[in-house]
């Protein structure tokens, strides 16, 4: 009765039943499509005891409410008339509601997001092996090395084929076609990616035109563009084959026609571009130093209140691809930004006397420390709004340290105390160091300046 209660409550301050399209729940939080978000009076929705906060994000308008209580509250909802859906289907839903960089970054984050948990576990193999080797507790002659090496890099080498299976959900075409696509671009007949800074050993002659026998082992971006043109060709050739032959010539012209352009067209292509982004993201790092970490390390918490900062996985995985690079610099200045949205949030903890946002901000502080910001973002410094600058300059300093001091890791994905697990060993002093700072300055500046006169 209370959840049904509870309901009613939250339905009445969004406009009604009648202003959401669909609505679906994850663990913690009710995931609203709503109609016209600016129908929904949140100051009175937020002083609601079951609602723990409110964000907008990906399209959804996102209802904290907890664990265990959230599906009761949202069986309350879909008995009051609201259309039940599932998680996926209130993305897809929620995506007529984005501009075209938020779709860009949910269409990247799709992509990527399944593949992390590999690349973090490689990442992690690759940071124990050096930890080994920095204090010669194995070499890299020894059998042992060579055999943990082969299964740390293997999701490098192999990456344009994960990210193939993977991306085809997303353009609608066969992942096994998408699979074996990407197959094509790393075949050990082509010159293995990693010594392209040799130079290029071998050209094709193809009506006159060279074109480097080049595979694109690790690379992200070829075989993005080759899977999205991959999917477009399928369609038009099933659009032009008859159906009785349609199991034989549509994966055969698709393949043929798709690896065709993919090796001599929108490899070379996609490379270019792939690395110009990455040598030019290391040149602002390099030449920009602090100045690079306070901006990136000030601005990000704001990106991720957007939802772009998914699109960021495809580049740190450029990063880690690249043989010039092979680190991922950026993710430890999203860590400290992370980190400062918790100690802001904690100063909150401590300076209100609102028993409600206290029940918030403690939680929220700690799971910043695990990489998870969600809760403390929007479910109290963008609340108090002042928290939420003094995270911004708490990420800042703490982005400036850890580019002053070289901090690097080896995956993607993990930011805050797990985050060790992927630092380069050489540099964890450092990281914990740059967390320290990030929280302090965050939280002092929230207790100093975090709440206005009335707000505590």
């Amino acid at each position: 009765m209370l959840e049904l209660n509870a309901a009613r409550a939250i339905l009445s301050t969004i406009g009604g039943a009648g202003n959401i399209v669909s609505a679906a729940h994850c663990a913690t939080r009710l995931r609203l499509v709503l109609k016209d978000p600016a129908a929904v009076d949140k100051a009175a929705l937020e002083k609601i005891e079951a609602v723990k906060g409110t964000f907008l994000s990906g399209g959804q308008f996102q209802i904290v409410i907890g664990q265990g209580a959230v599906k009761r509250v949202f069986d309350g909802v879909i008995a009051l008339g609201v259309k039940s859906v599932s998680v996926e289907e209130a993305k897809a839903d929620a995506a007529a509601n984005l501009n075209i960089l938020q779709r860009l970054a949910r269409l990247l984050s799709n992509i990527f997001v399944p593949i992390i948990p590999v690349i973090v576990a490689s990442g992690l193999l690759m940071g124990a092996l050096g930890m080994a080797t920095t204090l010669g507790w194995l070499t890299g002659q020894s059998s042992l090395f060579q055999l943990l090496n082969i299964v740390s890099n293997t999701a490098f080498v192999f990456l344009p084929i994960l990210v193939a299976f993977s991306a085809a959900r997303e353009f609608r075409v066969s992942p096994f076609m998408a699979a074996a696509l990407g197959g094509i671009m790393i075949h050990p007949d082509l010159q293995n990616a990693w010594t392209v800074g040799t130079g290029v050993k071998e050209y094709w002659d193809l009506f006159g035109i060279p074109v480097a026998k080049l595979g694109y082992q690790g690379t992200v971006l070829p075989i993005l563009i080759a899977v999205w043109v991959m999917s477009h060709i399928d369609r038009l050739v099933r659009r032009v084959v008859p159906d009785m032959f349609d199991i034989v010539l549509t994966p055969f012209l698709t393949l043929l026609v798709s690896a065709f352009f993919a090796l001599t067209v929108l490899g070379p292509a996609g490379r270019i571009l792939g690395d110009g982004i990455s040598v030019g993201l290391q040149a602002l790092y390099t030449h920009g130093g602090v100045l690079a970490g306070l901006l990136f390390g000030g601005v990000y918490s704001a990106i991720v209140v957007t939802g772009v900062h998914h699109s960021f996985h495809a580049i740190e995985a450029g990063l880690l691809a690249n043989p010039a690079i092979g680190i991922n610099f950026l993710l430890p200045i999203w860590a400290m930004a992370n980190v400062a949205q918790g100690g802001a949030a904690l100063a909150v903890f401590f300076r209100t006397d609102d028993v409600k946002v206290k029940q918030i901000a403690l939680p929220a502080s700690l799971s910043c420390l695990l990489g998870i910001t969600e809760a403390a973002i929007f479910g109290v410094n963008l609340r108090f709004v002042r928290p939420f600058v003094c995270a911004a300059a708490g990420g800042a300093v703490g982005g400036a340290f850890v580019v002053a001091t070289k901090v690097g890791m080896t995956a993607v994905g993990v930011t805050g105390i797990p985050g060790i697990a992927i630092v380069e060993p050489t540099s964890i002093p450092s990281y914990l160091i740059g967390m320290l700072i990030a929280f302090a300055v965050a939280f002092a500046g929230s207790w100093l300046f975090g709440l206005k006169k009335g707000q505590a």
